[in-house]
């Protein structure tokens, strides 16, 4: 394995974090990993199965409206629409190097009420 310099930007710690949550998070068919992207201004959120490398479910908050929060938590409640429609009730959660707080936290919750198992 490659030495990874030591991390001097925010972004540069939180890829460092997520990169120890990946050694210890893998999702599988019927289990996929639930990964979030947190941006500035926009939330997303994917289920992937890292044995077959496959995207299952993929979705954004584009054409929301609302406060950032708000969105998150619209954004969960869509993906588990789509993964209930894919056959998918129980996942593996990873927040991507990102605190469990505010709108990771929020996608969560709406990913919850939406019928999906962590």
């Amino acid at each position: 394995m490659r030495r990874i310099p030591i991390p001097r930007t925010a972004e540069e710690q939180r890829y460092r974090r997520h990169l120890r949550v990946r050694k210890k998070v893998t999702g599988t068919g019927e289990r996929p990993r639930l990964v979030v992207f947190r941006s500035l201004k926009h939330i997303y959120a994917q289920l992937v199965d890292d044995v077959s490398h496959q995207t299952l479910v993929t979705v954004g908050d584009n054409g929301l409206s609302g406060k950032k929060s708000e969105k998150a938590t619209q954004v969960g409640k869509t993906l588990a629409e789509k993964a209930k429609a894919a056959g998918i009730s129980k996942v593996t959660f990873d927040r991507a190097g990102y605190r469990y707080h505010g709108r990771v936290k929020a996608l969560a919750d709406g990913a919850r009420e939406g019928g999906l198992e962590f």
